[in-house]
């Protein structure tokens, strides 16, 4: 009964980042925070979908139920849950209009300080490292992950926590002048994110060319 549990899980999860990211396709950013609704919900959704993933994997180690399923879809799950954020964040949806002084909206900036080629370089580090895993493990060579990759994914997840706060309360930063201060921390949590990215991108792709090498001079 019980091994069932951390499974259920994981599918739950799943459909909270659908749930997650319907509700980001309902919000639409208005200055006065009249629209936070569709946004408050999908910050409840994202809270628990975290703590669903702490726990699914908490009850499998604590239960010895971890299976083929779990390594798989749960990793699966984080993966959408964070590239899915990250490229509605550099959306439309959370974009303010600049105006010049005859009130034409001449360009545009992101609310969420997270700008399409920060998504591109999050995206092509997964794919990366998920070519370098699939070639690797075919092969018959584990390639699990490493401490960098694991700080990663917390690192973007807590940045995605961070972004939904800041963009659910703008308009009470606004009131208190303390957004240079607010999107001082967004912007440092976000180039924090990137970093780790990229170095735990470099960490598999080092770790990849050594395998090769290895399996070269096996043969």
């Amino acid at each position: 009964m019980f091994r069932h549990v951390p499974n259920a899980l994981t599918a739950l999860r799943l459909l909270l980042a659908v749930l997650f990211f319907a509700m980001l396709t309902y919000y639409q950013y208005d200055v006065s925070g009249r629209q936070l609704l569709s946004l408050n919900i999908a910050f409840a959704v994202y809270l628990v979908a975290l703590f669903t993933d702490f726990l699914d994997g908490y009850l499998a180690r604590r239960w010895k139920v971890e299976g083929v399923f779990g390594r798989i879809v749960d990793p699966f799950v984080d993966k959408v849950l964070v590239l899915g954020s990250f490229i509605f964040f550099a959306g439309k949806n959370f974009t303010i209009p600049q105006l010049n002084p005859s009130e034409i909206p001449t360009n545009v900036k992101t609310i969420t300080g997270v700008v399409p080629w920060m998504v591109v370089l999050i995206l092509g580090r997964e794919l990366l490292v998920t070519s370098l895993r699939g070639s690797s493990e075919g092969s018959g060579v584990n390639f699990a992950a490493v401490f960098s990759g694991k700080l990663k994914m917390t690192l973007q997840s807590i940045t995605i926590l961070i972004i939904l706060v800041y963009v659910n309360y703008r308009w009470l930063i606004i009131a208190h002048h303390v957004d240079d201060i607010a999107s001082t921390i967004r912007d440092g949590f976000i180039w924090l994110t990137i970093g780790v990215t990229v170095i735990s991108g470099i960490s598999y792709v080092r770790r990849g060319i050594a395998l090769y090498k290895g399996a070269k001079e096996a043969h």
